[in-house]
C-alpha cells in the first residue's frame, strides 16, 4: 500500500489539477498470494492536492477487464513490474479526469472528460486509475464502458503477436490459415474476429460443443473438440496437408511439438502463455528443413514506447471495425467490484466464452 501511495503522490502532480480529487476510492488488493479469496475490497486512504507525472492521466474508472494474468499475479507467479501498482488489473474503461495532456504522445487529442479505454501494468481493479497517455484510446463511437473495458489486453496482445511479430498475411503473403490454441478465450475470439475481418482463414480449438458452435459464429472456419479430435489431423485435413501459416499458442508443453506436425513451411508459432507446461520438446530437423519460427513474447514489461505503437495501429486498423460492427466485443459475464472473487473462479474454470 506504501508503495501505491507514493506512486499516486508522484504521479499525479500538475499545477491546474484540483485538490482533493479522489476522497478515498473502493479498490480490490491481493491480501497475499494465494486462492481467489485472498482478494479483499478495501477503501484506500485519501489523496490530497494531486498531481500528474510527464506523460500520465489519472482515470475514473467505470469498468475493468479480468484476465488470466490477474490470476497468475494473484497466486504469486506473475508480479507487477517495478514502479507498477500492487493493485490487479490490467484494463480500463472510463473518463479521463486529469493529467499531463500536452505530452507528446497524446495522438487522439484526448481531453479532461474524454471517455477512454486504456493498457496498465497494474492498477485497474480500483475507482481510479493511472495510464500513460500513450496507452488510452478514445472508446470506439457506440460501445458502452463495460465493451470498452474488454478491449485493451486482448487486442494489444493479439495485434501484437498474430500481426507485428508473426506477420500474418504481411510481407506478400496474402490469405493465410491462423491456428488459435484456446478459441473461445478473450484472446481467442478477439484474434477470430479481427483475423476473420482482414480476410483471413482462422481454425481454433475448444473444450466443448458449446464453445465450439460459438466460435463458428464469430467466424472460424474449424472449430475442433481437442477433448475429441485430434487438432494436428484435423488441421491438416482442413489445409489439404499444408499446415496452418500462423499458431497462437496459450498452451506450450506438449502441444508445442505437436503443432510443429501441422504447420506450414515457413510458419509461425507464437508462444504467449504454458498453461500445458514451461519445457517442450520439439523436432530441431523440421525448423530447419521446413523454415519454421518458434517465438513468443510477453507485453506486460514492455515500454510504453512500444505498447503506444501498437495503440496507433489498433487506432488505425481495428477501431473502424470495431465503430462499424464488423467485430465486436464478446463479454461472458459482468460483477460488480466487491466480487473480483467470483469473477477469478469463473477465469479459472474455464467456463467463458469470451471476457
Amino acid at each position: 500500500m506504501v508503495q501505491f501511495l507514493k506512486q499516486m503522490q508522484r504521479l499525479l502532480n500538475h499545477k491546474n489539477s484540483n485538490s482533493n480529487l479522489i476522497h478515498g476510492m473502493r479498490a480490490v488488493e491481493i491480501s497475499q498470494h494465494g486462492s481467489s479469496d485472498v482478494l479483499k475490497a478495501v477503501t484506500r486512504p485519501n489523496l490530497v492536492e494531486p498531481a500528474f507525472g510527464s506523460g500520465e492521466v489519472l482515470i475514473r474508472v467505470r469498468a475493468a477487464g479480468v484476465n488470466r494474468p490477474d490470476v497468475l499475479q494473484r497466486q504469486g507467479f506473475y508480479p507487477a513490474p517495478p514502479g507498477a501498482s500492487d493493485l490487479p488489473g490490467l484494463e480500463v474503461a472510463g473518463e479521463i479526469v486529469g493529467g499531463d495532456l500536452t505530452h507528446s504522445d497524446n495522438f487522439f487529442s484526448l481531453g479532461v472528460g474524454h471517455r477512454v479505454c486504456a493498457l496498465v501494468a497494474g492498477g485497474g481493479y480500483a475507482e481510479y486509475c493511472i495510464a500513460p497517455l500513450a496507452q488510452c484510446l478514445p472508446v470506439p463511437r457506440g460501445l458502452s464502458d463495460v465493451e470498452a473495458a474488454s478491449l485493451p489486453e486482448t487486442f494489444f496482445t493479439v495485434w501484437s503477436n498474430v500481426f507485428d511479430r508473426a506477420r500474418l498475411g504481411l510481407d506478400g503473403r496474402g490469405k493465410e490459415v491462423l491456428l488459435v490454441q484456446g478459441g473461445s478465450s478473450g484472446i481467442g475470439v478477439t484474434a477470430i474476429q479481427i483475423a476473420t475481418a482482414m480476410g483471413h482463414d482462422v481454425i481454433v480449438t475448444v473444450g466443448n460443443d458449446d464453445k465450439l458452435k460459438a466460435c463458428l459464429e464469430l467466424g472460424a472456419v474449424l472449430a475442433i473438440n481437442y477433448k475429441t479430435h485430434d487438432f494436428v489431423e484435423e488441421v491438416n485435413a482442413y489445409t489439404n496437408g499444408k499446415g496452418a501459416n500462423v499458431i497462437i499458442d496459450m498452451v506450450a508443453g506438449a502441444y508445442l511439438g505437436r503443432e510443429i506436425n501441422c504447420l506450414a513451411d515457413d510458419g509461425r508459432i507464437v508462444v504467449i502463455a504454458h498453461q500445458g507446461g514451461k519445457i517442450s520438446e520439439v523436432d530441431a530437423n523440421q525448423i530447419m528443413r521446413r523454415r519454421l519460427t518458434i517465438t513468443g513474447s510477453t507485453l506486460r514489461p514492455r515500454s510504453v514506447e512500444f505498447k503506444g505503437a501498437i495503440a496507433r495501429a489498433l487506432r488505425a486498423y481495428v477501431w473502424p471495425l470495431l465503430e462499424s460492427k464488423k467485430i465486436r466485443p464478446v463479454i461472458h459475464e459482468v460483477f460488480p467490484l466487491e466480487a473480483a472473487v467470483q469473477a477469478h473462479q469463473l477465469m479459472e474454470s474455464s467456463q467463458h466464452i469470451g471476457k
